[in-house]
C-alpha cells in the first residue's frame, strides 16, 4: 500500500475532526510560546542585562551591546544543525518525539543561563559558558519550528491548511508577549540596581515552570495518518532515512525558495523586536519599562493579526500576501525611524505595530507554502533547512549589522537601506515560488513516488 492509500484510509478521505485539530494546534502552539519565550528573553537581556554584566567595561554603550549580540548570533548559527539533526531523526521517528525533547533540551539551557554567575565573579568563563548555553538553546529552537508547523499542517484539510497552520507562528509573538510581560513587572517592582543583579534571573528560572506545561499539553496528540502512512511504508521497502543532503539533491529549488522566502522576514523581524530596543535605548535614552510596554502593545497586535494573514492565504493565494509583506518590509526602515525619532510614545508604537504587521504578511504564510515544496518522508528536513539555514545570514546578524550601521554613521537611514535590499531578495523569491494554495499533500507524495518509479525504470 502506497504512502497515498495508506494516509487515505487513515483518515477516511475526510478532513481531520475540528476538535482533535484544535488540539493539534494547542499542543504546537504550547511549545512555540515556550521555546519563544525564552529565545526572546535572550534578546532583551542582551541589551537590557548581558551587555552589562557578562562582559567588561567599554568606553561604548554600543561596543559592549554589540558584544552580547554576537553571542545572541551563536543562537542562530546552533539553529541549522538543530533543524538538520531534529529533520533527520523527525523524519524517521515522528513529529511529535522530537518536538518534546527540543523542549526540554531549550528550558533546561535556558533555566541554567539564570544561575551563572557574572563576569566580576568568574571573567571571560562567564560570556564563555553563556556562549555554551545559547548555542544548546539555538539547537532546541532549531528543531523547535519544522516540527511544530508540520505537526499542524499535516493535520490539516488542503483548502484551511494556510489558516491554520499560521497559528503556531503565532505562538512566536505569543512567547514575546510572555517575556515582555515577566521583564514589565520585574523592572517595574525592582529598581535597576536589583533587575541587574538578580532580577533578570526569575525571568530565566521561569522557563521550568512554562516548559512542564508546554510538554504535558505536547503528551496528547499524535501524529499525522499522511505522516504515519509515510513511515509504515518506509519500514516495509526499508528505505534509509532521508536527511538533509537527499533533500538537497531531489528538491533544491524547494529550500532555495524557502530561504530566499526567509531572508527579508527574518532580518526585519530582528531588527523590529530586538534592534528597536537598542535605538530607543542608546540613541534616545527611553526608560526601559516605556519600550517594554511598546513591545507589549505590537506583540499582541502581531500574535491577532496572524491567523487572520494565514485565513486570507487561503482565499486569494500564499504569493500575493507574501508579496505585500516584502513591500512593507522594504518601507518600514524608510518610515519607521523617523517615527520614533519624534519621542512621541503613540507614534513608536505605531511604528512598532506597523514593522510587526508588515512581518506577519510574510510570516504568516510561511508553514503552509513550506509544508507544500516537500513529501511527507522528508518535509521535517526540507522545511527545517529552508527555515533555519537562513537565519544564520539573516537574523543572527540582522541586530549586529545594525548596531554597527548605527555606531558607523549615527544615521538609520543606512540600516532602513539594509532591510529594503533584504526584502528585494525575497520578492525575488515570491515571484519565481509556485503558487500552492489548496495543494493536496497526498499528490505531492505521489509526484514524488513518481520520480523513484521513473528512476528506477531509467536504470
Amino acid at each position: 500500500m502506497s504512502v497515498v492509500d495508506g494516509a487515505k484510509q487513515a483518515d477516511g478521505d475526510s478532513p481531520p475532526e475540528r476538535g482533535g485539530l484544535r488540539r493539534v494546534v494547542a499542543a504546537s502552539m504550547a511549545g512555540t510560546v515556550v521555546e519563544w519565550y525564552e529565545f526572546f528573553l535572550y534578546g532583551t537581556a542582551a541589551t537590557l542585562v548581558f551587555s552589562k554584566i557578562f562582559f567588561p567595561e567599554s568606553d561604548s554603550e554600543l561596543d559592549a551591546i554589540l558584544k552580547a549580540f554576537l553571542t545572541y548570533a551563536v543562537g542562530f548559527a546552533a539553529r541549522p544543525l538543530g533543524g538538520i539533526v531534529f529533520g533527520h531523526f523527525g523524519d524517521k521517528y515522528g513529529r511529535k518525539r522530537l518536538l518534546q525533547f527540543s523542549l526540554i533540551l531549550v528550558g533546561l539551557a535556558t533555566f541554567l543561563m539564570g544561575c551563572l554567575p557574572t563576569y566580576g565573579q568568574i571573567g571571560y568563563l562567564a560570556p564563555a559558558l553563556l556562549v555554551i548555553l545559547r548555542f544548546l538553546q539555538g539547537f532546541a529552537v532549531g528543531g523547535e519550528w519544522g516540527g511544530a508547523v508540520l505537526l499542524v499542517a499535516e493535520h490539516s484539510p488542503d483548502k484551511s491548511r494556510g489558516f491554520w497552520a499560521s497559528w503556531p507562528q503565532s505562538g512566536v509573538p505569543g512567547g514575546n508577549l510572555l517575556a515582555t510581560v515577566v521583564l514589565l513587572v520585574l523592572t517595574t517592582l525592582l529598581s535597576e540596581d536589583d533587575f541587574l543583579s538578580w532580577g533578570w534571573r526569575i525571568a530565566f528560572w521561569l522557563s521550568a515552570v512554562v516548559v512542564l506545561i508546554g510538554y504535558y499539553i505536547r503528551t496528547k496528540v499524535t501524529d499525522a495518518p499522511i505522516f504515519t502512512a509515510a513511515q509504515k511504508e518506509a519500514e516495509q521497502v526499508k528505505t534509509s532515512s532521508f536527511s538533509a543532503i537527499e533533500v538537497l539533491k531531489r528538491y533544491p529549488r524547494g529550500v532555495l525558495t524557502a530561504m530566499g522566502l526567509r531572508f527579508g522576514e527574518n532580518i526585519m523581524y530582528y531588527l523590529v523586536v530586538t534592534f528597536t530596543i537598542t535605538y530607543l535605548k542608546v540613541q534616545h535614552d527611553m526608560a526601559t519599562d516605556d519600550i517594554l510596554w511598546w513591545l507589549l502593545a505590537a506583540h499582541a497586535v502581531h500574535f491577532a493579526v496572524i491567523p487572520l494573514i494565514g485565513a486570507l492565504t487561503d482565499r486569494i493565494g500564499r504569493r500575493p500576501v507574501y508579496l505585500v509583506g516584502t513591500i512593507g518590509a522594504g518601507l518600514w526602515g524608510f518610515i519607521a525611524f523617523p517615527m520614533m525619532d519624534t519621542g512621541n510614545g503613540w507614534i513608536i508604537t505605531a511604528a512598532i505595530i506597523l514593522g510587526l504587521i508588515a512581518h506577519g504578511f510574510m510570516y504568516a504564510p510561511q508553514p503552509a507554502i513550506m509544508a507544500e515544496m516537500f513529501p511527507t518522508r522528508m518535509r521535517y528536513s526540507g522545511v527545517s533547512l529552508g527555515y533555519q539555514v537562513t537565519s544564520i545570514i539573516a537574523g543572527s546578524l540582522a541586530p549586529v549589522i545594525a548596531v554597527k550601521l548605527l555606531d558607523t554613521f549615527d544615521s538609520p537611514v543606512p540600516i532602513a537601506v539594509y532591510l529594503a535590499a533584504a526584502a528585494a531578495v525575497t520578492a525575488v523569491a515570491v515571484l519565481v515560488a509556485r503558487e500552492t494554495k489548496g495543494f493536496d499533500l497526498t499528490d505531492i507524495d505521489r509526484a514524488d513516488a513518481a520520480r523513484d518509479t521513473t528512476a528506477t525504470a531509467r536504470l
